[in-house]
């Protein structure tokens, strides 16, 4: 892994100019034109960079994106790599492993979500403040590197509690709704069944999704600050009788993007 992790960062300098972005941005479903605000854009397809898995979700164009961003250089991820897609946990986590070799030292995540908080509602932006586990492998299992971080780290914090002040006081100048809540993350690719929002709502959860709680994981592993934030696409629950579909969560995903694009946007300006 180390050797794969080298050979990828190496790579990635040799083809982006400039100096290398201490932030990097994981875009989620249908916010993938965060990208369309930045400027000194460089694009490397996924399919070009060693070692990476390539995405094969609609939504996810899949490009590393070197640019400017609210003043301050990033990389974004255009797309992201999910668990029910084949991979495993370490090649779903890998560009975050990259990442770190590369110098980032704060990851801001996105997601698109459903809902089963009862005061949420379409649309609404949530502030990732805690995650609840539920995929069936840990991303750090097997052989530690402890050049990447400790045998056993800590969860205590796995989002910045700072970054959330942040963003909760941005979204008081901006006059953004801005909800707070736990993310349940789950293996997919179906959606919830009624019984199971209703038992991710019992067990401490605000909403659930698919992604984000693997690249967290390892981000902290590497000892990184974590900003997460989750667009609820839909809502789900014994009383919630709608039937999701992928389109509807893209098109929901893609309506959140200002309010999305305008928090971002400061923050990293901010940092």
């Amino acid at each position: 892994m180390l050797d794969k992790i080298k050979e990828t960062a190496e790579f990635i300098k040799g083809k982006a100019s400039g100096e290398m972005p201490r932030t990097a941005v994981i875009l989620g479903t249908g916010l993938g034109s965060l990208v369309d605000f930045m400027t000194e854009k460089q694009y490397i397809p996924y399919s070009e960079i060693p070692n990476f898995p390539v995405s094969t979700v609609e939504g996810h164009s899949g490009n590393l994106i070197f640019g400017v961003l609210g003043g301050k250089r990033i990389i974004a991820m255009q797309g992201r790599f999910h668990y029910y897609e084949g991979y495993d946990m370490k090649q779903v986590t890998f560009p975050v492993r990259v990442f770190k070799a590369l110098g980032v030292d704060t990851l801001f995540v996105s997601n698109a979500a459903g809902g089963m908080n009862k005061e949420f509602k379409v649309g609404d932006v949530m502030v990732i403040t805690d995650h609840i586990n539920l995929f069936p492998e840990n991303p750090l299992r097997g052989k530690n590197y402890n050049e990447l971080g400790p045998r056993f780290p800590a969860m205590t914090e796995p989002y910045s509690h700072e970054l959330i002040a942040k963003a909760d006081k941005i979204a008081e100048v901006q006059g953004i709704r801005l909800m707070h809540g736990v993310y349940v993350g789950t293996p997919g690719p179906t959606f919830e069944t009624p019984a199971e929002y209703e038992y991710f709502r019992i067990i401490g959860g605000d909403a659930v999704g698919m992604s984000t709680v693997p690249e967290v994981i390892v981000a902290r592993h590497g000892d990184m600050r974590v900003f997460g934030v989750s667009v609820i696409t839909d809502l789900g629950g014994k009383d919630i009788t709608d039937v999701p579909s992928h389109e509807e969560v893209q098109l929901a995903a893609q309506k959140a993007q200002p309010t999305v694009v305008k928090l971002i946007t400061e923050m990293v300006s901010s940092l």
